[in-house]
């Protein structure tokens, strides 16, 4: 399922064969995100403990090849226990659009659970880039395949986590 062309929504969702309070103590712990990551930018975590609310922040190394190595402050910005979490990402060490006050970029990352029955949930990812500047969004949804891809990914590996605890 994705967003309507020129919003910059992906939505990508699959029925992982695990409770939801598993699936979100995954979600819920940077130091997983590496092995969840469909797109291969995530190196590991830099500081965060497994999050507890909105407010908290995490810090992971990434790598991509246009910046080089580089840092990403994610301040939580949704959390419903066993339910959705969310963060916006904004750019921090190494860096180039790395800011004195780290500003955002108007983006996020959700994960949306719905229970479905005693042992399975139905995870939605989703990038929701509708806060960004027209030209930005322009380029998500010119880039929608590739997203999606990454997304299929990523919740591939969520699922072979959750089968593996």
């Amino acid at each position: 399922m994705a967003g309507r062309t020129g919003e910059a929504v992906v939505r990508v969702s699959r029925r992982i064969g695990a409770p939801a309070e598993d699936v979100f103590r995954i979600l819920a712990d940077p130091g997983r995100h590496p092995h969840l990551d469909g797109s291969g930018m995530l190196r590991g975590v830099v500081s965060g403990a497994a999050v507890s609310g909105v407010g908290d922040v995490f810090v992971m190394r990434m790598y991509y090849e246009r910046y080089g190595d580089y840092e990403m402050n994610n301040h939580i910005v949704e959390y419903e226990p066993d339910r959705r979490i969310g963060w916006e990402p904004r750019p921090g060490r190494g860096h180039p659009d790395a800011t004195a006050n780290g500003a955002a970029w108007g983006h996020r990352w959700i994960f949306d659970l719905a229970p479905k029955g005693a042992g399975a949930t139905v995870v939605t990812e989703i990038f929701d880039g509708s806060r960004m500047p027209e030209d930005k969004r322009a380029e998500v949804d010119g880039r929608r395949a590739w997203w999606q891809a990454q997304m299929v990914s990523t919740l591939e590996r969520l699922t072979e986590l959750c089968a593996a605890a």
